[in-house]
């Protein structure tokens, strides 16, 4: 049987205050899986999110990732870990305005420390992936929202990650963009084998997770699949 590549085990996050972000919330998520985790704003989707990525420390409770206990590892291993097997995508694109398509999708393997070759024959895929080889040499500004946000799910699998982690990554988008994305997403997933957790409050979107976990008050309601499937 496949190992989960993500575990959480009673996860607890409380701010300052009292303000209790997440009570308990327990998951696993497999390699090849899409999952949606939907809820309102404030139900603590970034918050988890950003446990699972390494991105904060929880109050209570244990993140697996790829095998590694995320919440005790120090940072110079965090770094590590984010740079070469968590890919991020967010909502607001975060793209390097004077750079290219291309040079902004070869960050990452620059970071890595990729050499030339390689790293061009992977930014020439991934775009090929996305569907924006013909736009390689244009800036963030000259794209739409759209292919700006293709642009940042490449610049996310630059490194080959094992787990992609998009934040409500269609929240500036129209319904029709929206749903291509969540569609390249969940085509990614299968084709890269992927796990992926994405944070969405769209319900025309939920129907292309393969499994929706919904939160509420920083607990989760329910843990199932997807109403329907998407051709």
């Amino acid at each position: 049987m496949t190992e989960p590549l993500v575990v959480v085990e009673g996860l607890r996050k409380v701010y300052p205050r009292g303000v209790e972000a997440l009570r308990g919330v327990s998951f696993e998520a497999y390699p090849g899986e899409l999952v949606a985790i939907r809820g309102r704003s404030g139900s603590g989707k970034t918050t988890l999110l950003n446990l699972v990525g390494g991105l904060d420390q929880p109050t209570g409770g244990r993140v697996v990732v790829d095998g590694k206990n995320v919440t005790e590892l120090p940072e110079s291993e965090l770094l590590g870990l984010r740079r070469d097997v968590i890919g991020f995508v967010f909502q607001s694109f975060g793209l390097i305005p004077v750079l290219t398509a291309a040079e902004n999708v070869g960050v990452p393997m620059r970071l890595a420390r990729m050499a030339v070759a390689e790293r061009e024959e992977r930014i020439r895929l991934l775009l090929a992936l996305v569907g924006l080889d013909n736009h390689r040499n244009q800036r963030p500004y000259e794209l739409s929202g759209g292919q700006q946000q293709r642009v940042a799910i490449a610049r996310a699998l630059a490194n080959r990650p094992k787990l992609l982690i998009a934040d409500e990554p269609t929240g500036q988008l129209d319904s029709q963009t929206a749903r291509q994305i969540m569609e390249l997403i969940r085509a990614l997933v299968r084709s890269e084998n992927v796990t992926a957790l994405v944070a969405t409050h769209d319900p025309s979107l939920i129907t292309l997770a393969d499994r929706v976990l919904e939160l509420r008050d920083g607990t989760f309601l329910t843990a199932e699949p997807a109403a329907t499937s998407a051709t």
